[in-house]
């Protein structure tokens, strides 16, 4: 199953150069929180304004297959996303994401309703 995580640019291009994606959401790596957040499509408009609503630094979605990274013996949860507006079992990744498992990325922007296009 595809599944995707909002990022900013910056972040992917340095995991790029390190060959690591690290971070598991806005401001914190996958060292603190235990796991990298990811979402569904249909998710992902409600994360980029929850998340990343007041943030004007350029974003991108990495486009993922759980599959892929289970079969590089990363576990894949779908677990509660806690947070108010995330009541629904989201995607985590437990672990460093490795670029290679990454087959689309693809540049995003709110625009200024709060709507996600990417």
């Amino acid at each position: 199953m595809e599944i995707y995580h909002l990022t900013h640019a910056a972040d992917w291009d340095e995991a790029q150069v390190v060959d690591s994606y690290e971070v598991s959401t806005r401001g914190a790596t996958v060292h603190q929180m235990g796991f990298i957040h990811c979402s569904t499509a249909a998710q992902l408009p409600v994360v980029a304004r929850n998340v990343y609503g007041s943030d004007p630094a350029p974003l991108v979605v990495l486009v993922m297959d759980d599959e892929t990274i289970r079969a590089a013996g990363t576990e894949v949860r779908y677990e509660e996303g806690g947070d108010a507006g995330f009541d629904e079992l989201y995607p985590h990744v437990y672990g460093p994401i490795d670029p290679a498992w990454v087959t689309g990325v693809r540049p995003a922007a709110l625009d200024d309703s709060g709507a996600l296009h990417w």
